[in-house]
């Protein structure tokens, strides 16, 4: 059983989320809002970011790449064909770039300033940075989004899934990122007809439910947000 320190909306919660879903692994979900700054959470992960990873015997793995990491390392060998960091030296670089790509410039560029400006800052004090949505951090990241996803619609177009032949880390980043600014309606679906119908294989896979179940109460869902066949 490995308990997640996660936030519901945070990407890259939500990528490590999918990651133990296709390993199938148990797991505890203890919701956190890093904004508090809660003494208990930062003896955990210092640095007082989502997520961080509890597994019996090893200290508190912070961080979503050094947490894939530790899953390819405990569950990679035993998960076959269907390992979400290749065996080839070659194909584990380009998973990692693009690992990179979305849990580092997506997340910087797009997903973080929606899901803060939308979603967290109604749960902030004024204190921790609370209060009206800042418009033109908003405007950006729109922007941003849709070069993103011509990004991920090229991939979708040359390869089976965005690193290769098989589903990968890359493919549940890019998801997972997606999946949140989905929710709140932002992701323009409609300029890239590749990228959709890679994101509805993925979407499509039991590791995803748990995420399409949830809600925010005051945010309701966008109207492609649970829908397969968007």
């Amino acid at each position: 059983m490995y308990t997640l320190y996660h936030h519901p909306f945070c990407p890259l919660s939500r990528f490590i989320r999918l990651a133990l879903g296709e390993h199938g692994l148990d797991l505890r979900l203890v919701e956190e809002r890093t904004w508090e700054r809660r003494e208990g959470f930062l003896v955990l992960n210092p640095a007082g970011t989502t997520p961080v990873l509890i597994a019996d015997g090893f200290p508190p793995i912070p961080g979503a790449s050094v947490i894939a990491e530790y899953l390819d390392e405990t569950h990679g060998l035993e998960a076959g064909d269907r390992r979400l960091l290749p065996a080839s030296m070659g194909e584990r670089v380009e998973v990692r770039r693009l690992m990179a790509w979305f849990n580092e410039k997506f997340f910087e560029e797009a997903s973080n300033p929606l899901v803060t400006e939308r979603i967290y800052k109604r749960f902030m004090s004024e204190e921790n940075g609370g209060g009206a949505p800042a418009a033109d951090v908003i405007r950006a990241a729109k922007v941003n989004v849709r070069y993103h996803l011509a990004y991920i619609g090229w991939l979708a177009q040359t390869r089976n899934f965005l690193a290769g032949d098989r589903l990968s880390y890359a493919d549940l980043a890019a998801a997972a990122h997606l999946s949140a600014i989905d929710y709140l309606g932002d992701v323009p679906w409609s300029e890239d007809e590749a990228a959709k119908a890679w994101y509805a294989r993925v979407k499509s896979r039991p590791s995803f439910r748990p995420l399409l179940s949830e809600w925010l109460a005051g945010v309701p869902a966008s109207r492609t947000y649970v829908d397969l066949d968007f």
